[in-house]
């Protein structure tokens, strides 16, 4: 079965539009870019190489170096599908990246964006201690 197109198509043919879009809200190409390197464990020289060698979505994410485990806490809607539904994996790494473009694009604070979640209690030591 054929892929989607999205999966062939370049991740730099898009990323301006995603520039553009956090722009208009008044965010940097600096934050498009947190977001692009929390998501996928690129460092910013890769991300950047990437996106210069004009790689594909499929190859950007299957090639991605540490995709970060705390994506799953990516929820809600994009382009009327629930993320946390997708069944295609790949597809689903492309709408985890789309909501958060979103996100920043809608204001949304950047450590709620990347799901800063409090670090656990040490073992051993219970909050009420």
């Amino acid at each position: 079965m054929a892929g989607h197109r999205i999966y062939s198509i370049s991740v730099a043919s898009v990323y301006p539009h995603y520039i553009a879009k956090a722009a208009k809200k008044g965010r940097t190409k600096a934050e498009v870019d947190a977001v692009f390197r929390w998501l996928t464990g690129y460092s910013q020289k890769a991300l950047e190489a990437a996106l210069a060698k004009g790689v594909n979505f499929e190859d950007f994410f299957g090639r991605a170096p540490a995709l970060n485990p705390a994506r799953s806490l990516i929820t809600g809607v994009i382009c009327g599908i629930r993320v946390e539904t997708i069944e295609d994996p790949l597809m689903r790494e492309i709408r985890y990246l789309d909501k958060l473009i979103d996100e920043l694009a809608k204001g949304k604070a950047m450590d709620k964006i990347l799901r800063h979640t409090p670090p656990a209690d040490p073992p051993g030591i219970s909050p009420s201690a």
